[in-house]
């Protein structure tokens, strides 16, 4: 391997100032002398012609770093990315993860080329994105039309630490909608650790969902401090979770769903596993708690790809508190 070390690069800059010849320092690190003649033109002060070891160096980082990395996308390789994507990775957890297992692998870019070129072909790989490939436009400002709820709280007075998504305990509830408006889940998730409780409702009576949703949360209840809802009638009874879970609950403005970003992104990763006009009152329960496992076990990029239980049971541990499952 004809690699020149830092170390070396300090000994080929105090023989070269000291006169030697190329041979020479090339016997004084074992290296060849044409390796030591190339590294002296690759490498000196451009203006004065001088060698410097320092100089020497960074040059040759910055070399590497602009390097063309992995670009061999093996079918080893592939298969791996093929089985991560049936279990709704992205192509990004999947690079990023694996990579921060310490794994060799291509980047994201990589992997969506590969999916492109493979729907072009007519395969069905895209089908595994969270959109299928498909682009959403984003909704405009409308009137709300959807009723005044008793006690209504906005979001505009919910403190300022649930923004900073440094604790726990700060929540966001919504429901995902059954074929035919029949059936619905309740999906409730931590802002901070991106955890997320998964329940079946057989209607969206506000009583049902409250209920519900007290079930859910009632073994992490020490942890909760807030939730935020939309507008939605079948929030209505916010005030019975509030009393149960101890909490302060708060509702966004109508159309502002990036003011629960959290969630419908949540959301969407559901529909992944249970798509639209899914019948939701004939799924068993064992396959909602399996969709809630697969996605608080995958890794999120915003977490450095670590997941959102490892997110969970980092902060509760930080926090001196005990996770009750």
């Amino acid at each position: 391997m004809n690699h020149i070390t830092e170390e070396q690069r300090y000994v080929i800059e105090r023989m070269r100032s000291a006169g030697q010849s190329v041979r020479a320092i090339g016997a004084a690190i074992g290296k060849s002398p044409s390796t030591v003649s190339r590294e002296l033109k690759r490498n000196c002060d451009r203006r004065g012609g001088r060698y410097r070891a320092e100089l020497a160096h960074r040059k040759c980082l910055i070399r590497r770093e602009n390097k063309p990395h992995c670009t061999t996308f093996t079918d080893d390789m592939k298969q791996v990315a093929y089985s991560l994507l049936e279990r709704k990775y992205s192509p990004e957890q999947i690079s990023g993860r694996l990579k921060l297992e310490g794994r060799r692998f291509v980047s994201h870019e990589t992997i969506y080329r590969w999916i492109w070129d493979n729907k072009r072909r007519g395969g069905s790989l895209h089908n595994h994105l969270r959109n299928r490939g498909r682009r959403y436009r984003k909704r405009g400002s409308a009137k709300n039309s959807r009723g005044i709820i008793p006690g209504r709280v906005d979001i505009s007075q919910r403190p300022q630490e649930v923004n900073r998504r440094d604790r726990l305990g700060d929540m966001e509830i919504d429901l995902v909608i059954g074929a035919g408006h029949k059936g619905a889940l309740v999906t409730m998730n931590d802002r901070t650790a991106g955890t997320v409780h998964i329940r079946k409702v057989f209607s969206k009576e506000a009583h049902r969902v409250a209920m519900t949703a007290v079930n859910a949360l009632k073994p992490i209840r020490h942890l909760l401090k807030t939730m935020t809802s939309d507008n939605g009638r079948e929030f209505a009874d916010h005030a019975l979770i509030s009393s149960k879970l101890e909490l302060d609950f708060f509702f966004a403005p109508p159309f502002h769903s990036w003011e629960r970003g959290s969630n419908e992104n949540i959301n969407r990763l559901i529909r992944q596993y249970i798509p639209k006009k899914s019948d939701i009152l004939s799924l068993p329960d064992e396959y909602i708690t399996f969709v809630e496992n697969e996605i608080n076990n995958r890794p999120r990029k915003r977490f450095g790809f670590r997941s959102p239980n490892e997110i969970f049971l980092s902060l509760a541990n930080s926090g001196s508190v005990a996770f009750t499952s």
